[in-house]
């Protein structure tokens, strides 16, 4: 009689797993993680930026700078510090960008000019026939007639 009242009672494990999967398929699935774009060793994606821990090493003088402005505009100093460093990537890019527009242009007014470089061939052909006879590297000068 034993076998038969201890067969007749549900085990507890079935109800504990059943419980476990109602709960997790309850739970929505995590949402997936927008892909980005590795430039220049940043991330880059949909506009939302990776805001991760630096260490800065100023100088003494710009701390207390920095300190001195805190106070007065009521700012705190990573907002001053990325405000700065905004304003130098601005104009240092915007330097860069006439810099390359300039030497472009110059190299485009080269290539016009002497499209096939005719200018450099007659130089380096007048610099061989000048200077060639004393140059050991070229050998001896033979002076023969066509047959």
């Amino acid at each position: 009689m034993n076998k038969t009242i201890a067969s007749a009672k549900p085990s507890p494990k079935p109800r504990v797993k059943a419980k476990l999967l109602a709960t997790s398929a309850r739970r929505s699935a995590p949402a997936a993680k927008p892909k980005r774009d590795r430039v220049a060793g940043l991330s880059v994606g949909d506009g939302s930026a990776v805001v991760r821990a630096k260490t800065l090493r100023l100088r003494p003088e710009f701390e207390v700078g920095l300190g001195i402005l805190k106070n007065v505009l009521r700012k705190p100093i990573n907002k001053m510090v990325n405000e700065a460093v905004g304003e130098y990537i601005e104009k240092r890019a915007a330097e860069v960008e006439a810099d390359l527009y300039g030497v472009l242009e110059k190299l485009k007014a080269y290539k016009r000019a002497d499209r096939k470089f005719a200018s450099a061939r007659a130089q380096f052909v007048e610099a061989e026939a000048r200077y060639g006879a004393d140059d050991l590297v070229e050998g001896v000068v033979q002076c023969e007639r066509p047959a």
